[in-house]
Order: structure tokens, then C-alpha cells, then sequence
């Protein structure tokens, strides 16, 4: 049996296990794909004591920048970044960390004709806000600003990243989120429900939002958004592209059924909502 998992918290509902599924069903891999609570205090301990029967990890909130020092070798993107969210399993057991959500981020957004963004605005300070500013810099911007509830923290875990990406950033308090959402990209990289509060604070204008959310979908954020005029991008393209390149990176089989992935994960969220 050749096992794979989502290791994170909370994991309960996430949407990785049914993109995962239908990829392997697609290309006839009988292999299994779970969800696993995990957190960064028990993250070495389960990462030492694993078999030969894992192929790899998919990683969620809080464990993608915790895990960086617990891999044997990373990618440019991971160093750049400083996050990983996956992990490929060697034969030989070493643990390979590679970041795929900048790869899902950029293709999710040139599937909707977002080639460019000189301005951008970041919502949150997590491991997807380090993505976001990365994305911000390979669209030609070269200073963004970044909305925190607490800027200290943020100032520390997205200024070195901002220095080896090679982006400026401003880091500005939440209170000060509607002077910075007249920009080319605004990035919410926040969890369900927590930039529901800042909807009125839209006003007409052009640019894109992309709402890493997924579900549920259109976000207060999103809606209101694209009441206003932005054009809106979703999270679930980008769970989907970020997911089939994992799937790359962990079977070795190329092209991933991207179009099976994308059909499970729609009937998912329907069934749910």
C-alpha cells in the first residue's frame, strides 16, 4: 500500500483528500490519501517515525514554515519563500520539501488573464502571504503593502522573505486596509470568514481580488468585490493547480488530470454547501 496524507489543523472538510482521489482514480494509481492532525510540536516526531509505505506530504496551516528545518533538501522556491507545502518521500527515505502554491497561485491567476500588477495589497501574514508577495514580484511589482492585524509579527516573518524575493513591503495596520484596495491585486490570504467585515469597504474601482478561500464560495470579500467591479479569482483554482503539481512531483506521472481534479472539488463544495 502506498499511503499519502494532508498534514495540518484543522484538516477536518479540507478539499485536498477529494482532488487527490480523483487524480489517482484518473490515472489508474490505487494509492490512498488521507487528512491528518498534526501540530508543529508533533510534526518531528511524526515525520521520524515514517515507512516505507509513504510516498509524501501535502502541508496546511500552522506546519508550512515549521517544516522547512525538518527536510533533508529544498527547492530555490521553498528557500525564496521560506515555506514548503509539500513533501516528496525518497526511496531511501530522505524528505524533499518543495512549494507548489506559488505554481497554483500564478496559474490560477493567468487563467484569469492577470499577467501584470504593479500595486499589490496582502491581506494576512502567514505562509500565504509569503506566496502572495513571491506572485506580486514574478507580476512586476517591486513594493507591496501588507495588511496585519499584528504588524511586529508580520515585520518578522514577511521581511525576510521580502528581502531574499526582492519585493518592498509596507506593513500597515488593519485599520488602514481600506486606503490600500484601489490597487492593480489585492491578495486575501486569510482564512473563511475573516475578511468578511471588510466588504463595505469595496468602492468601484477596476483590478483583480484573489480570495484564496474556497469555501464557502463567493466569499462576503469576493462578492463584494466583484459587486464593485474587481475582477475575482478563487481559491479553488489555485487548491487545484497546486494539488496536481504536487501530484506530479509525488508519482512522477505528467500531465496530472487538472480537469477531473477541478470537477471533484466543485461537486465536493456543492454537496456541502
Amino acid at each position: 500500500m502506498t499511503r499519502l496524507a494532508l498534514l495540518g489543523s484543522p484538516v477536518d472538510g479540507a478539499l485536498s483528500p477529494v482532488l487527490r482521489r480523483a487524480a489517482y482514480a484518473a490515472i489508474g494509481l490505487p494509492w490512498t490519501y488521507h487528512a491528518i492532525e498534526c501540530q508543529p510540536q508533533d510534526l518531528p516526531h511524526f515525520l521520524g517515525t515514517i515507512d516505507g509505505t509513504w510516498r509524501g506530504f501535502s502541508l496546511t496551516m500552522p506546519l508550512k514554515l515549521t517544516v522547512v528545518p525538518l527536510l533533508d533538501e529544498v527547492s530555490e522556491t521553498v528557500t525564496r519563500i521560506g515555506a514548503a507545502n509539500t513533501i516528496v518521500v525518497t526511496p531511501s527515505g530522505r524528505l524533499l520539501g518543495e512549494n507548489t502554491d506559488l505554481y497554483g497561485m500564478m496559474q490560477a491567476l493567468r487563467e484569469a488573464d492577470v499577467t501584470t500588477a504593479t500595486s499589490v495589497t496582502v491581506l494576512g501574514a502567514g505562509a500565504t502571504a509569503c506566496t502572495a508577495l513571491a506572485a506580486g514580484r514574478e507580476l512586476g511589482c517591486d513594493q507591496a503593502v501588507v495588511i496585519a492585524c499584528d504588524t511586529g509579527r508580520a515585520s518578522s516573518l514577511l521581511g525576510p522573505t521580502a528581502e531574499r524575493i526582492g519585493i518592498r513591503i509596507s506593513i500597515k495596520p488593519w485599520t488602514a486596509v481600506d486606503h490600500h484596495l484601489a490597487v492593480d491585486l489585492v491578495v486575501s490570504a486569510l482564512p473563511p470568514h475573516a475578511a468578511d467585515a471588510l466588504a463595505p469597504l469595496w468602492t468601484p474601482g477596476t483590478g483583480t481580488l484573489m480570495d484564496v478561500v474556497y469555501r464557502p464560495w463567493p466569499s462576503r470579500f469576493a462578492h463584494a468585490a466583484q459587486e464593485a467591479g474587481r475582477r475575482v479569482v478563487g481559491g479553488l483554482p489555485m487548491l487545484v493547480h497546486q494539488a496536481a503539481r504536487q501530484a506530479v512531483l509525488q508519482t512522477g506521472r505528467s500531465p496530472t488530470p487538472v480537469a477531473e481534479m477541478l470537477l471533484a472539488g466543485q461537486s465536493e463544495i456543492r454537496q456541502v454547501a
